[in-house]
């Protein structure tokens, strides 16, 4: 028998980083007159409306959330965590809430402009090859490492730009993150790897942004504005 297809996507934003020059979380930023995080959440919705989401919001901003999604008449449906002290501890409590029938996708809630397509790819392969599966870009920037004498050049085709969302099989990564936090776990695929999970790279997208800093706003919205006009 075929197992049944079961997605359900994390959206994490359980960091309170004001690197955006506010005091707001930049999740809560607005993006062409909606808080960044609707794209987002709307982005999996649209891909397919049975996929679960959960997203993790730090508890003192889930009362500032509702008030947002009532002020925005947002009705996508969604369960809503509480975020640890850090982006491992974050996801650990997301995934509390994913079955282990599921595949699961962790995503940025700072990446609002994830399309169906990435989605799609990342989702399937990971349920159909029990993988983990993250998307990547080139780098395209000239690259030194720091030695002990100084500095070298680096070759950068050898260098990928890792992306979300991150996809697996969720009895896999649920498992995974039992293990004790480590500082060198940057990403989920690197806490899957560490657990012993293959992980498989797939082509990113240069418009899949994460929206960091002002720069990173201002250019979101005039993308949101090319794409209006499209």
């Amino acid at each position: 028998m075929i197992p049944e297809r079961k997605f359900c996507a994390v959206v994490v934003a359980g960091g309170k980083g004001t690197r955006a020059d506010s005091e707001l979380p930049k999740q809560f930023h607005s993006i062409a007159g909606k808080p960044m995080l609707m794209h987002t959440l709307t982005a999996f919705h649209e891909h397919d409306y049975r996929t679960r989401i959960v997203l993790v919001l730090p508890e003192e901003y889930r009362s500032f959330w509702e008030e947002l999604c009532s002020r925005h008449q947002f009705v996508i449906p969604h369960a809503v965590v509480n975020g640890g002290n850090t982006r491992f501890h974050s996801v650990r409590n997301g995934l509390r809430e994913v079955s282990e029938e599921e595949t699961v996708a962790i995503h940025d809630g700072a990446r609002p402009f994830v399309t169906g397509r990435l989605i799609e790819r990342c989702f399937n392969m990971a349920f159909e090859r029990g993988i983990g599966v993250i998307p990547v870009v080139d780098e395209v920037n000239s690259v030194r490492v720091l030695t002990e004498t100084g500095n070298k050049l680096f070759d950068r085709s050898r260098l990928k730009i890792v992306q979300t969302p991150q996809a697996f099989p969720a009895n896999v990564l649920k498992r995974a993150y039992e293990t004790e936090y480590n500082t060198a776990f940057t990403d989920d695929a690197s806490v899957a790897e560490h657990y012993g999970l293959p992980i498989q790279l797939i082509e990113g997208e240069e418009t899949n942004i994460k929206i960091t800093t002002p720069l990173d706003l201002m250019v979101a919205e005039q993308y949101l504005v090319s794409l209006s006009k499209r």
